[in-house]
């Protein structure tokens, strides 16, 4: 079973994302923000990271540097899921590390397909 890491502000979405995953048999851990975070991923690592990119304290892309630059935590998949939908936003987010970039509002067969992928691929 596979756990995944839901970063975001908004605790909407973090429920929406966490129910499309759950009824996947995914176990769920959330975070607010990218501090909170980075304490779950040091404790407790996740199979995969979803993350905002515009949250209080550390964004998504510092959080998405610091992820891919430590070495307990460089290989756990990211998706960034934001609402900087632009191409150049999509762009920034790769170059910062991302697996994959959602742009807000998705459709949750995308949500589940890529985390899907990503994970089959991480095995």
């Amino acid at each position: 079973m596979s756990t995944i890491l839901i970063v975001d502000d908004s605790s909407t979405l973090r429920e929406m994302i966490a129910g499309l995953l759950i009824k996947l048999g995914m176990t769920v851990t959330e975070a607010k923000d990218g501090v909170e975070a980075q304490q779950i991923l040091q404790t407790n690592p996740p199979d995969l990271m979803v993350l905002d990119i515009i949250m209080p304290n550390m964004n998504g892309y510092e959080l998405c540097r610091w992820a891919k630059n430590n070495p307990s935590t460089k290989d756990i998949p990211i998706v960034i899921c934001s609402s900087k939908g632009e191409e150049f936003d999509r762009h920034w987010g790769m170059k910062q590390g991302a697996d994959a970039y959602i742009a807000k509002p998705f459709r949750p067969s995308e949500m589940v397909e890529t985390v899907k992928q990503l994970l089959r691929q991480r095995r």
